[in-house]
């Protein structure tokens, strides 16, 4: 006679098939095939045995238990062969996929309710970093807070000190001029930076003091949720998109951020010092426009 234990693990077998069963039987299949056999003896509750013994103890099982019930475990060999797949799957990371390896979704950035003058209200009379000693103003984004279109730069200069607003210098009449060229105007757009106050000498703001200031940007991203944000020169990008390149590598490209569209491209400033890369940035914006233009409004 088998032992009780052997006889639990049976029952366990069998109720371990019929839950496959109905797993399957929900995903539609309708056949199952037999040639895969269980690594698992009812002799050896710990572990697999080699598929000779394996094949022994059913052998000498039938003879005690009777053909049906060895029918049985024939069947819950199989089922439950699959059931271990299924778990084993359903935990290990998915490998030789018929379509590849499959790879998690990148986080999408989550909806923010707050107002800009919430975030402005934490930004207040920001002392965090050094640049607040020679600043006049803080120069908070400006511009429309249902844009689906977003630009952002490094920082301030000295007419953004002045009058506390982005981009309204040479370059600022530059970058409005780009925007024009493309269908929007200035007051359809969001107009942002990195950092909010001007650095001594307009010189880039050090990765400490972007840091401070950067989580600001994020929220207000958050909350305006762009489809697509073009950012201008080194600065900007590496501080959106932590990357290492260039932009004249990466420029042209559109990149991502948690579900919205990036795309590098030269700051109005630099185009100034060197016009014959008007167009290529011009090539960017079209890329821009075209995605705009193509895609249906999202709902935020």
């Amino acid at each position: 006679m088998p032992s009780e234990s052997a006889i639990a693990d049976l029952v366990s077998i069998i109720k371990d098939t019929q839950e496959h069963l109905n797993y399957l039987n929900e995903l539609g299949v309708t056949n199952v095939e037999t040639g895969v056999r269980l690594g698992v003896s009812l002799n050896t509750p710990g572990g697999p045995e080699p598929t000779e013994t394996r094949g022994r103890v059913l052998s000498e099982s039938s003879g005690v238990l009777g053909p049906e019930l060895t029918t049985n475990i024939a069947a819950a060999e199989v089922a439950a062969t699959g059931s271990q797949r299924s778990r084993q799957s359903a935990t290990a990371p998915p490998q030789d996929m018929l379509f590849g390896d499959i790879a998690a979704p990148p986080p999408i950035i989550e909806k923010s309710f707050e107002s800009f003058e919430q975030i402005w209200s934490d930004v207040g009379d920001c002392t965090r970093c050094p640049l607040h000693q020679g600043r006049t103003n803080i120069v908070h984004t400006e511009g429309n807070r249902h844009a689906r279109l977003m630009f952002v730069g490094e920082a301030p200069g000295a007419d953004e000190d002045a009058q506390a607003r982005p981009f309204v210098g040479r370059a600022g009449q530059l970058l409005t001029k780009i925007i024009e060229s493309i269908g929007f105007k200035r007051e359809d757009v969001l107009i942002g930076n990195v950092n909010r106050c001007r650095p001594p000498g307009n010189r880039p703001p050090t990765p400490e003091e972007a840091s401070i200031c950067q989580p600001f940007l994020l929220r207000e991203i958050a909350a305006v949720q762009p489809e697509v944000i073009v950012v201008l020169g080194n600065t900007a990008m590496r501080n959106l998109l932590d990357i290492k390149q260039g932009i004249t590598k990466v420029r042209g490209q559109f990149q991502d951020y948690h579900g919205v569209k990036v795309m590098p491209t030269f700051h109005p400033a630099y185009l100034l010092r060197d016009p014959s890369k008007k167009k290529e940035t011009w090539e960017d914006l079209k890329k821009v426009r075209d995605y705009l233009e193509t895609t249906p409004r999202r709902e935020n």
